[in-house]
């Protein structure tokens, strides 16, 4: 089973702690927004992502499981 990241840009306030965690997914510009890198990232970083999903402050990240 693979998953996809789902940000509400609502509620993100483009901390980058996300980005500090998981580079390969998050990233925080210069114009301090927050770009996915990729709505669907291999199953190796999985542990990286729920780490990002759980310190999140605002809890503006979530994982959405999906079938290949």
């Amino acid at each position: 089973m693979s998953f996809k990241v789902v940000v509400d840009y609502d509620l993100c306030e483009s901390n980058a702690i996300c980005m500090q965690i998981a580079p390969d997914v998050f990233e925080v510009r210069d114009d301090d927004f927050l770009y996915l890198l990729t709505e669907a990232p291999d199953e190796d970083q999985r542990v990286k992502v729920q780490e990002s999903v759980q310190r999140c402050p605002k809890q503006a990240i979530a994982i959405v499981d999906t079938e290949d």
